[in-house]
């Protein structure tokens, strides 16, 4: 069996727009919150996104994201 772990991440927050980019010790959030699910049984991880600014924040870090809606 294949597991696959599928990181939802949006933009818009209303309580903290942005919150996927912020910076912790470098990174942004969502690549951190990416790392540690690559340390479990997956074996895939996926960013499920609807913003290209964090798109473009998986690609530099060379993790796998998708465009939603």
């Amino acid at each position: 069996m294949k597991i696959t772990g599928i990181i939802p991440s949006r933009y818009g927050s209303t309580r903290f727009p942005g919150k996927p980019l912020a910076d912790i010790g470098g990174k942004p959030m969502v690549v951190r919150v990416a790392e540690q699910v690559k340390k479990s049984l997956a074996q895939s991880v996926v960013v499920a996104t609807d913003s290209t600014e964090i798109q473009a924040a998986c690609d530099e870090h060379r993790i796998e994201c998708l465009l939603t809606s």
